[in-house]
């Protein structure tokens, strides 16, 4: 990820502070897809502050302001129990590899044994890439033909995982954005389906979001939050030249935790997410 340090040190120089200064500091906030609405309430936070002389008072207060955001959360899994997460987003974000990073991590860090459901059934790549995963990754996949139900295959996957006395289950699901109410109308499906199967621990709705798409994220957060409410949120891309302000928007407009941030192909490029990390980052100067 590209920092915008070195624009605010370029901002600053000569440690002139002016109204030129918050104008420029707007602009690189919105560019950094924080979002105008954010970007517009820090500067105006800044403008209240009194008595900072020097470039290096300024960034600080600016961290500060834009660390009040940001929401850390985690998956919190509860043991001895039957966990479902259900793994949302748009076609194209990076659900299926984000599925199985999140099943290695989870394994290595915890011991988990997932099950993993691929309930993306209206792609027959999808099915082919979980299973793909699952096979080198060690993990079972419950599928089923494409075109099936995917609440069919949820349902399915939570059966064999309580059979198996399998702990969790990460289902991969749809993300068909040119038509909402139908995408819509199958999560809610799906989630009921969950519902009904009365899981004993913890039950997840976790939405991938790719670093790249700006404030289009955020739209995509909002909708999946109506259909089913969002636990937490997982960034891709990362490592791309996109600055990942899109995180502070998401946590600002909707109050959902970033869970994970991934940045990279291999199954160990994925990491919590930190906010003072993402916070250095965001601010380094090069």
């Amino acid at each position: 990820m590209r920092g915008i340090g070195a624009r605010l040190k370029s901002i600053f120089s000569g440690n002139r502070i002016d109204d030129e200064t918050f104008e420029d500091i707007e602009d690189l906030l919105v560019e950094a897809d924080i979002g105008a609405a954010a970007a517009m309430e820090t500067v105006d936070q800044l403008r209240k502050e009194r008595g900072v002389k020097s470039r290096e008072e300024l960034v600080l207060i600016l961290r500060n302001r834009l660390k009040a955001y940001l929401l850390e959360g985690e998956l919190a899994l509860e043991p001895d129990k039957l966990n479902v997460v259900l793994v949302l987003g748009v076609n194209g974000v990076g659900k299926t590899t984000s599925i199985a990073k999140m099943a290695s991590l989870l394994h290595k860090e915890q011991g988990i044994e997932p099950m993993l459901a691929a309930g993306d059934t209206f792609r027959a790549a999808a099915i082919d890439q979980l299973m793909l995963h699952g096979e080198r990754l060690g993990f079972k996949v419950v599928h089923q033909h494409p075109g099936a139900d995917p609440g069919a295959v949820v349902w399915d996957a939570i059966e064999s995982a309580q059979a198996k006395g399998c702990s969790l289950v990460l289902a991969d699901t749809a993300g068909r954005m040119h038509n909402k109410q139908n995408l819509v109308n199958e999560l809610k499906k799906i989630d009921g389906i969950v519902q009904k199967r009365k899981v004993n621990g913890a039950y997840r709705k976790v939405l991938v979001i790719d670093a790249t798409t700006g404030q289009n994220g955020l739209r995509q957060a909002e909708i999946f939050h109506e259909a089913v409410g969002l636990d937490g949120v997982i960034l891709t891309k990362f490592d791309s030249a996109a600055k990942g302000g899109i995180i502070l928007s998401v946590c600002r407009n909707l109050k959902i935790p970033f869970l994970y941030l991934c940045d990279g192909e291999s199954y160990d490029s994925i990491r919590p997410f930190r906010t003072d990390e993402f916070l250095d980052a965001l601010l380094a100067e090069n």
